[in-house]
């Protein structure tokens, strides 16, 4: 074929392939949202999104008006003061009695004076995750008040009313709840801030539950999940033992671009949240709030030294015991002036620090949640190196629910992504383009109540020239006779993302469940410097090393292939190492019975 008869056919077929990323075949369901879509301006200020959905949302500032005209407390329809609420199957909890703050404080307020990481504590639900996440959240202004609108308050207008906004999936949501909390003996059961007054933090919580459809739902999960329902943002995992060199930079880096932390230990399998004798949790979230190059002065040595912040969400007692903990004699080669920088307080709420070395020796793993370059507060900061796309896709059996590379008979069947990487990274010594893909499924927490936990998913990931696009989609034989040049592992979490560094050019990214004929939802989402990557988006992510679970083929490069290559992905039902690892991680933070 002519050069340009086959431009012209690449063009359409990367066309093609994104339209039907974004309609897919058929839809598994159609259904109604409750929750208000809603859109940033430029200037970061929300406002309804207009469409069939917006419709048959519940609008804040319209029931809050029709509860001031009639003078009565707004009371939840959708997510009532009921065991409904509680738990999946609805079974009754008696010792739990629904209550108004004003029925608990004698002076509720929304914000005691202001909002703090200590106003989350954590209560009888296994959410730690979730409160790792929030407490990240409170230090930084910008993407709070994006969460946790201002308007809400017990003051002014108050009608029993509040709202919350959440992204998912690709779009924000503005929820909409009643303020009846979860008591018991007159005290909150769940979240709850240090202050007996304050009730933002539960607030924040009922509204998250009610997201997914119960309290019980948020039982179990991993920390990047809440962080990126907080910011749409991409998460990734370092394991500390894989752990690159940097580091200490990557997160010093992390903190200036508004990025979010969570980190932990792997869990005791005999003991549930044991205690270390350094008094780190086991199996428990914590959050890292502050990273910081300080000065420090003894009688022989004058430098810096890499400190890290963190907080046990617990909000008590058990803290780090080690070097740099509460009133350890570290502390006194530390200049008056830099504590005050810091803002250095030895008290009993679950916050200390710990060197950078002893955080790497101790804790297993550190959770990063980047913002996406859609977000307001990036674009309002003007340059960003990075690019998204995405698109929206499903697996339905009998026509794009192929399973895994080891089934090549149904294997070409699946959704197919066109990725092109024009041009190299510009700081990039070996000319290598970097993407990072994140692979997202859709509504399983909401749907555990029907058995429906997360499938085993991944990625893979095929070089591809003009000539291979012509067919389309992609056919079974080139499967056969063309190795993947990288891949995810595959895995039952909500989200896997990996890194990659590529040589510039056109490639083929092909989601999937491990096992074929399995149906379910999905987002996929590709960063990187590369403009128009996956066709028509032009928004913006960032640039890093491999994520090591990345098991790349010859060193990300495309090889020769023999006529048939055999190329058979590790079955996860099986015991290996790999998996271990990753299951391991799984459990930390979800808990057995965690998504």
């Amino acid at each position: 074929m002519p050069e340009q008869g086959a431009r012209t056919a690449i063009e359409s077929l990367v066309r093609e392939f994104n339209d039907n990323s974004r309609n897919g075949p058929k839809k598994l369901h159609q259904s109604r949202t409750r929750f208000m879509p809603i859109e940033f301006g430029r200037d970061g200020k929300p406002q309804p999104k207009k469409g069939p959905s917006s419709a048959e949302a519940q609008d804040f500032y319209e029931l809050r008006s029709r509860c001031l005209r009639s003078g009565t407390l707004f009371e939840d329809p959708e997510f009532p003061a009921n065991s409904s609420s509680l738990t999946y199957a609805g079974e009754s909890k008696s010792y739990i009695k629904w209550l108004r703050p004003s029925e608990i404080a004698a002076d509720p307020v929304f914000f005691e004076n202001s909002y703090s990481r200590f106003d989350v504590n954590q209560g009888e639900l296994g959410d730690c995750w979730l409160l790792a996440a929030a407490a990240n959240l409170t230090e930084d202004p910008d993407l709070f008040t994006r969460v946790v609108p201002v308007d809400n308050g017990f003051k002014e207008n108050y009608a029993g009313i509040f709202h919350f906004r959440f992204w998912r999936f690709g779009q924000w949501y503005d929820v909409v709840i009643d303020d009846r909390l979860p008591t018991s003996q007159g005290k909150l059961v769940y979240m709850r801030s240090s202050e007996k007054n304050e009730f933002w933090s539960a607030l924040l919580e009922k509204a998250y539950a009610k997201l997914f459809g119960s309290y019980e739902t948020l039982r179990g999960g991993s920390s990047s999940e809440a962080m990126v329902d907080f910011t749409g943002g991409v998460a990734e995992t370092y394991e500390m033992k894989d752990a690159p060199k940097d580091l200490f930079q990557i997160i010093e880096k992390g903190f200036r671009n508004h990025a979010m932390f969570a980190c932990s230990l792997e869990p005791d399998p005999y003991k549930p949240e044991a205690e270390t004798p350094q008094g780190l949790i086991r199996g428990h979230a914590y959050s890292l709030t502050m990273a910081k190059m300080v000065d420090i002065q003894t009688p022989n040595v004058k430098g810096k030294i890499p400190l890290l912040r963190l907080r046990n969400p617990w909000g008590n007692a058990n803290e780090w015991n080690g070097a740099w903990s509460d009133k350890s004699v570290e502390w006194q080669y530390i200049p008056e002036a830099t504590k005050r920088e810091i803002g250095l307080i030895f008290e009993v709420d679950g916050e200390f620090w710990m060197s950078m070395q002893d955080f790497t020796k101790y804790f297993d793993r550190i959770e990063i949640c980047n913002l996406s370059p859609d977000c307001p507060i990036v674009r309002q900061k003007g340059e960003y190196p990075w690019k998204q796309s995405a698109f929206e896709g499903e697996w339905v059996i009998g026509n794009t629910a192929g399973g895994c590379r080891n089934h090549i008979e149904t294997f070409w069947h699946n959704p197919q992504y066109v990725v092109t990487l024009d041009d190299p990274d510009k700081d990039d010594d070996e000319a290598k383009a970097t993407a990072i893909i994140a692979l997202m499924q859709k509504n399983r927490r909401s749907k555990r109540n029907k058995g429906m936990d997360c499938l085993t998913v991944g990625f893979i990931v095929y070089r591809v020239s003009e000539r291979d696009l012509v067919q389309k989609p992609l056919p079974k034989e080139f499967f056969m006779r063309n190795a993947s040049v990288a891949r995810s592992t595959f895995i039952n979490l909500r989200e896997v993302t990996c890194r990659f560094r590529l040589d510039p050019g056109t490639y083929v990214v092909v989601p999937s469940t491990f096992d074929p004929h399995l149906e379910g939802e999905f987002m996929i989402r590709v960063f990187s410097e590369c403009p128009d990557c996956m066709c028509e988006n032009e928004k913006c992510v960032g640039v890093c090393e491999p994520d090591p679970r990345v098991t790349p083929d010859s060193n990300n490069n495309s090889k020769p292939v023999a006529p048939v290559i055999a190329e058979d992905l590790p079955d996860p039902t099986k015991p290996n190492p790999q998996r271990a690892a990753m299951e391991r991680l799984f459990l930390d933070v979800a808990g057995v019975d965690g998504e």
